[in-house]
């Protein structure tokens, strides 16, 4: 019985003694987690500042409208007259080659 007790000491010694000079796996997997997190965080604020600085030169500015609603364009004019004497919105998106789409838009604007 004692031999067993010994031998068993002596085993668990060894196994405490291995423990200690073996490669921990887990702190590998951890740094490789912790390094392919930070890679993310990066690149994600990599495609945030890229996207902000398309937003910034793609979204139109106030300036860039700083018409006021007095001043008609000719064709917005036109597209006016030609409701006003009774065309349908067809009969106007051929006569100006603009969309019907956007001669509804126009007409939306003016009233």
């Amino acid at each position: 019985m004692i031999e067993l007790i010994i031998v068993l000491l002596a085993v668990s010694i060894i196994i405490i003694l291995l423990s200690f000079f073996m490669n921990d796996r887990f702190k590998q997997l951890e740094q490789q987690i912790e390094q392919l997190s930070l890679s993310q965080i990066q690149e994600s604020y990599q495609l945030n500042k890229k996207v902000k600085i398309l937003e910034e030169e793609l979204l139109p500015r106030t300036e860039d409208f700083d018409f006021t609603s007095h001043e008609k364009s000719a064709l917005t004019k036109r597209i006016e007259t030609l409701f006003n004497n009774g065309h349908s919105i067809k009969d106007i998106s051929r006569m100006t080659n603009i969309n019907e789409y956007d001669v509804e838009q126009v007409l939306h604007s003016l009233r």
